[in-house]
Formats: structure tokens, C-alpha cells, sequence
């Protein structure tokens, strides 16, 4: 298998073993939590899905975004941990092309299904009665034509990696207008297409960072008029008290992943657009590696939040290790 790097050892030289060392440290770290992370959320919505023959509207967006997440990890994260120990390597041509293309359609639906959730969220806390609580049913009952547009709209946007992915294997490779991404290179005709590419692809990740923002902003202040009220409905109505606690609760977990969010896939996007205003091929792959992981940190660190913070899923999963005892 060491045949399969050599194209990369007179870029690296002396430099080589710390950032594989990185690399290996950075990708393996979020396999190991995101992975099993990941799968016991779905596990615990699927359970959960059998139990009650039904899930609600939150909770299916939650479901599809732990699968999108979970996408990530494998097909970026831990393709790129058997490759960096050296045990398999799928980055051929082929190779790049398809776990280039999966990762990004991947992380784009990750992006916009938080949003998703976010704003299905901040119609959940609005008044009832209101417009929006009656745009939060709409939005509820075609929720699969939602999820069918994401997916369309994020596959299509991603398909320049199938056109211009290639593996780092071919000495032919070109090093202006490239991106190094250590076992693959992502090689631009041009400095316009390249700049065209990175364009769209940040504008796919601004756009729906501005708008959960928004949303998040506009679910604090409704949780705030709500606590204002807090006392009287406890006096009024136990039990609207507890719908509306659980309201509560689920739009404060809305507003902690969105604020996880913001915050790494803004690193992300700061090192893609440094990535793109390198005219020449960076010779490391470690900025790729870095934006990679902050991107990738999301989808690993989310269904712990999930699973914390969730009460259905915490008990779910509860039920599932005393089976398993």
C-alpha cells in the first residue's frame, strides 16, 4: 500500500510524519464518537418509531439529520482513517470521486436540515392560533417533498466534485487551480471555474447559516415572552405547562446545535475561502485536513447532544442496554 503515496513525499519531505500524524489523530477521534454516536440516535428514533407507529415532524427531521451525519463520518472521516493507518485505501479515481461527491451532498444536507429543524422549531414556539402555527402544520405535512427538494437541491450543487475529483495517485495531476486534499485532489480547469465552484459552494453554506441565525434570535425571544408567562400557565394547567415545558426544552436544544453549528462550520468556511485565494496548490493538505474536521466535528458531536438532551432518545436507549444486559 505504500505505493499509493509516493506522489505526495517530495511535497512533504521532512514535514510528512507530523501531519500524518495529525491526520490520523484528527479523523480517527471523530470515527470513534461519531460513528456509534450517530447509530444509537437512529437506533433510538427507529425504536422509538416501532413503539408509537408514528413520528412527529421534529423528530423525523432529527432522524434524517443523524443519517446525513452519519454519512459524513463514514464516508469522509473514517475512509480517510483506513487510509491514514494504511489498512484500506478506496482513493482511485473512482474513489475520490464518489466519497468527494457523497461528502459534500452529505454536509449540505446536514446544513440545511439544521436549518430545517430550526425553523420548524421557531414556528413550534409561536403563538397558537398565529399564521405561523398554522404554517408549522403546512410545513408538517409535507415534510417529504421538503426532504426530497433538500436533497435534489444539495446533490445537484455538489456534483462539480465528480468533475474535477482525482486521486493524488496520478503523477499527471495538476498543481495549479487545485485543492490538496491529501489522497485526492480536487483540480479546476481555471482559476474562474475554481473561484465559480468555491462560490457557489460557500454561498450554499452562508445562505442557510444567515437564516438559522435568524431563527435562533427570533426562538430566544419567544422563549423569553414565554417565561414571562411561566408561572400563570403552571397555575392554569399542569398539563400545559408540560407541553409547553417540552416546547421549551426541545427549542433550547435547537438553539445549542445551531450555536455548535455557527461556530465550526464558520472555521470551516474561513479555511475554504482561504483555500481557494492560494493561487498554487498548497504542498500540505493540512488546511483541507483542519476545515474537514471542524466540518466533520458537527456531525460527530451532535447526537451527543441529541442523546443528553433528548428524553425520548435517552430512554430508548436506556430500554436498549437493559435488553442487551
Amino acid at each position: 500500500m505504500a505505493h499509493s503515496f509516493v506522489f505526495l513525499e517530495p511535497f512533504f519531505c521532512a514535514g510528512m510524519p507530523s501531519d500524518d500524524l495529525v491526520r490520523r489523530g484528527l479523523y480517527a477521534s471523530l470515527t470513534i464518537v461519531g460513528v456509534p454516536g450517530n447509530i444509537l440516535v437512529i437506533m433510538a428514533f427507529l425504536l422509538l418509531s416501532y413503539e408509537e407507529n408514528r413520528l412527529l415532524a421534529a423528530e423525523a427531521i432529527v432522524l434524517h439529520l443523524t443519517c446525513a451525519n452519519l454519512l459524513v463520518v463514514v464516508v469522509r472521516c473514517l475512509t480517510e482513517t483506513l487510509a491514514s493507518f494504511h489498512v484500506v485505501n478506496v482513493f482511485g479515481d473512482a474513489g475520490c470521486k464518489g466519497v468527494i461527491f457523497i461528502y459534500r451532498t452529505s454536509r449540505g444536507l446536514s446544513i440545511w436540515l439544521t436549518f430545517l429543524l430550526s425553523t420548524y422549531q421557531c414556528l413550534s414556539v409561536s403563538p397558537p392560533g398565529s399564521y405561523w402555527a398554522s404554517v408549522r402544520v403546512l410545513l408538517a405535512q409535507n415534510l417529504v417533498f421538503v426532504f426530497l427538494f433538500l436533497w435534489v437541491l444539495n446533490t445537484t450543487m455538489s456534483s462539480g466534485a465528480i468533475l474535477f475529483s482525482l486521486s493524488s495517485k496520478n503523477d499527471s495531476s495538476p498543481i495549479n487551480n487545485a485543492v490538496n486534499l491529501e489522497f485526492c485532489f480536487v483540480s479546476f480547469p481555471s482559476d474562474l471555474s475554481k473561484e465559480i465552484f468555491g462560490a457557489v459552494q460557500v454561498s450554499r453554506d452562508v445562505v442557510p447559516m444567515a437564516l438559522m441565525t435568524l431563527t435562533s434570535v427570533i426562538i430566544l425571544v419567544l422563549l423569553y415572552q414565554h417565561n414571562q408567562h411561566m408561572n400563570d400557565l403552571h397555575r392554569n394547567s399542569n398539563a400545559s405547562g408540560g407541553r409547553c415545558g417540552a416546547k421549551r426544552r426541545a427549542a433550547k436544544v435547537v438553539v445549542v446545535l445551531v450555536t455548535l453549528y455557527l461556530g465550526l462550520y464558520g472555521v470551516d468556511c474561513g479555511l475554504w475561502v482561504y483555500t481557494l485565494t492560494v493561487k498554487k496548490t498548497m504542498s500540505s493538505s493540512l488546511i483541507s485536513d483542519l476545515r474537514v474536521f471542524f466540518a466533520s466535528m458537527y456531525a460527530a458531536l451532535s447526537p451527543l447532544v441529541i442523546i443528553v438532551s433528548n428524553r425520548k432518545v435517552n430512554s430508548r436507549l436506556m430500554c436498549i442496554s437493559q435488553k442487551l444486559a
